[in-house]
């Protein structure tokens, strides 16, 4: 049974006073649920919107969004899923390149500056309000509206180079990333007392891998708005659950947060994805709870997880293979080929190719990633950097050529240039360098970061801003991002006047 049908199911049968959703510190049951997506799906049908149509969600972690996403890939129609997290004018650019006929979003949400405008530019505004409720916002739904065939989501994501890009994923991809990841429901039953957390972002693809795995699976969801120590610690502790997933920084704030051992007493694993996490990471939070941790690897192109650790792994293999990424997952073939094409031997470095049917071309292509991997003769995976400048912040991809144009409409910043620092907690942090334009006055770091904010998702913000006369440059007049770091390193070591610069 795929994702489309099973959802179908539990918004037909589901018991209406089972507990569904978890969020707050109250829950949401099975009828809530349902009453909500049922709304949604006539609102829907009545303005002409059936199966294939293309249905816009600016997506929050909140139950009812939980109900809009449910009720629109069981009804066979195409999520197209909008951050919330962009700010207002990005977003609004979102929605109009979009072109989506209709877009689901909160009160809050629509009367963002140009938002309400750019739907209704296209299409029609649906308000869904805390309580679950959908009511018309502005605009009017196209005659014609736009379709997308069997493509159950369409979500935003970072591409290697250039601008920010759509991602298509079929519903095939979302029922194998399911079952690669083992996310099966036991048979004969529609739901299960067991529970699970969500607190990654829905609007990416690890938290929507997640709350979909709880879904399929029918596990009770434990819907967090975001990652913080002490709520996690919570759920796992009065829910005794046995697995939950770490983004690395996450696994970081634990044990920083010196949580006692007790608290995760239940706990059998801990995943983590997103980015890499560094195997001394994973062995120090092993140490300090005896709790193994186990890496994935995966992208939005491939719904999920295509590689990682399973428990069995790494009880024969970790002490031999820490740092690796792990193994394909069923269903997936991984190789390494060099810059002609031809597959590599073992333990050669070159770029990581993925064929499955989790891909957006379909299991019969080879798909080329943006990492530099090698895989060694006993089939794991080792992934040694990235052939994009990609800077992974804590699990975010953020483009270098983004936050470099935003630093570059000020009027007294002549060229900026963006790298990533390495970071302890985050795997890397993006920094900046800005030469100033001859004949204008410096403008303030603070000034600058005011700018960023504006325009940037809170994770794009550099961590630092240095302001030059002249940029680092190589003998070929390209900006050193080698001495670029430097320049942020010898910084950090005037702590008073970083603490000026950002205040």
């Amino acid at each position: 049974m795929g994702i489309r049908d099973r959802l179908y199911r539990l918004l037909a049968e589901a018991p209406a006073d089972a507990e569904a959703i978890e969020h707050h510190g109250g829950w949401w049951t099975w009828g809530q649920v349902q009453e909500t997506a049922r709304g949604l799906t006539d609102t829907l049908d009545s303005a002409g919107l059936h199966a294939d149509a293309r249905i816009g969600v600016v997506l929050e972690n909140r139950p009812e969004h939980v109900a809009a996403v449910a009720a629109v890939i069981a009804s066979g129609r195409c999520l197209v899923m909008l951050s919330p997290l962009q700010p207002a004018a990005r977003l609004a650019d979102d929605i109009a390149r979009c072109e989506v006929p209709v877009v689901v979003g909160t009160a809050e949400i629509l009367a963002r500056e140009g938002v309400l405008a750019a739907v209704t530019a296209h299409g029609a505004a649906l308000e869904l309000a805390t309580d679950g409720t959908v009511r018309p916002a502005g605009g009017t739904v196209p005659a014609a509206p736009p379709a997308n065939p069997d493509i159950a989501v369409e979500m935003l994501t970072s591409g290697t180079t250039g601008p920010p890009k759509r991602v298509h994923l079929r519903t095939g991809q979302l029922d194998q990333a399911l079952v690669s990841g083992g996310q099966l429901p036991k048979p004969g039953r529609l739901l299960s007392r067991s529970a699970a957390l969500v607190a990654t972002p829905l609007v990416h693809i690890g938290g929507l891998w997640r709350a979909l795995a709880c879904l399929a699976t029918g596990r009770r969801m434990l819907l967090m708005p975001k990652f913080a120590v002490e709520p996690w610690v919570s759920a796992v502790e009065r829910h005794h659950l046995r697995a939950a997933g770490l983004v690395p920084a996450a696994i970081r704030s634990v044990l920083d947060a010196d949580v006692p051992k007790e608290r995760l007493a239940s706990l059998q694993v801990v995943t983590s994805g997103t980015a890499p996490c560094p195997p001394e990471l994973a062995d120090a939070f092993y140490r300090r709870y005896g709790i193994p941790v186990l890496m994935t690897y995966g992208a939005t192109e491939f719904a999920g997880a295509v590689a990682g650790w399973t428990l069995p792994l790494h009880e024969r293999w970790w002490t031999q293979k820490a740092g690796s990424t792990g193994r394909a997952f069923p269903g997936v073939e991984l190789r390494v080929t060099g810059e002609d094409g031809a597959e590599l031997p073992a333990d050669r470095t070159g770029r990581l190719e993925v064929r499955t049917e989790q891909s957006t071309r379909g299991a019969r292509a080879w798909v080329r990633t943006s990492d530099l991997a090698r895989i060694d003769a006993d089939r794991f995976v080792w992934i040694e950097g990235r052939a994009d400048a990609a800077i992974i912040r804590g699990g975010f991809k953020v483009q270098p050529e983004t936050v470099k144009r935003v630093l570059e409409t000020h009027a007294a910043v002549r060229e900026a240039a963006v790298a990533g620092l390495p970071d302890a907690r985050l795997g890397a942090v993006p920094v900046a360098a800005v030469e100033v334009e001859h004949g204008r006055a410096a403008p303030d770091t603070a000034e600058l970061v005011a700018l960023c904010r504006a325009h940037l998702t809170p994770y794009e913000v550099p961590a630092h801003i240095v302001v030059l006369d002249e940029l680092p440059r190589t003998p070929s007049s390209k900006v050193s991002r080698v001495e670029l770091l430097d320049l942020v390193r010898a910084r950090l070591a005037e702590p008073e006047r970083i603490k000026e610069d950002l205040r």
